[in-house]
């Protein structure tokens, strides 16, 4: 006959032992986050936040009303494939400036068939661009030369436009207030919970 084995049934862990695990997980998770945070910082300390584009274009609308608003974008897609041409003919800064020069009067003319009733004004001057991040490129406020198209009084949403990298936004609203911060290590852990 077989000896009969004793039945070794798991013991649960005591609370202590539980309690002690979910802290080694936090500390754990919480130590991965600061590395990711101080790794964002190192990469951000070592980019070059030189202005590579020599110009940038802006167009700024009437108002916010979707009328104007409609407006503006016609003219940012018509003025765009403009803007794109003088690039692609340019292969220096001055030719480049030179095609831009000469494009001058049509983007006016643009503006003025899409918005006959307004005041239309373009002038290049150094002009305030907000922050704007990209992919893994940050933009920073800074004073940049640009092409300013002003329609009307110019208080409305604008969009801007940089020519070397080729990027393009849409701008918030100054008056609307700060834009919310959102830290992406953050997000990727709460959509674990959700």
């Amino acid at each position: 006959m077989l000896p009969d084995y004793p039945q070794f049934a798991q013991q649960p862990k005591s609370m202590n032992e539980t309690n002690h695990t979910w802290k080694k997980r936090i500390i754990a998770l919480v130590e991965f986050i600061l590395i990711l945070i101080m790794l964002q910082a190192v990469l951000t300390l070592f980019q070059d936040h030189t202005s590579e584009e020599p110009i940038r274009y802006r167009i700024l609308a009437h108002s916010d009303s979707t009328t104007d608003q409609a407006v503006k974008a016609r003219i940012q897609q018509e003025i765009e494939p403009m803007i794109a041409g003088a690039l692609a003919r340019s292969t220096t800064e001055e030719a480049l400036e030179f095609e831009l020069a000469s494009l001058e009067a049509g983007i006016i003319e643009v503006a003025e068939r899409h918005s006959p009733n307004r005041a239309i004004t373009l002038e290049r001057k150094t002009a305030l661009f907000p922050a704007k991040r990209s992919d893994f490129g940050i933009y920073p406020q800074d004073l940049y030369d640009a092409y300013i198209l002003t329609i009307g009084s110019g208080r409305g949403a604008n969009w801007w436009c940089s020519i070397f990298p080729k990027v393009c936004y849409e701008e918030e609203d100054v008056q609307e207030g700060e834009q919310e911060v959102k830290f992406f290590v953050w997000e990727w852990i709460t959509s674990w919970f959700e």
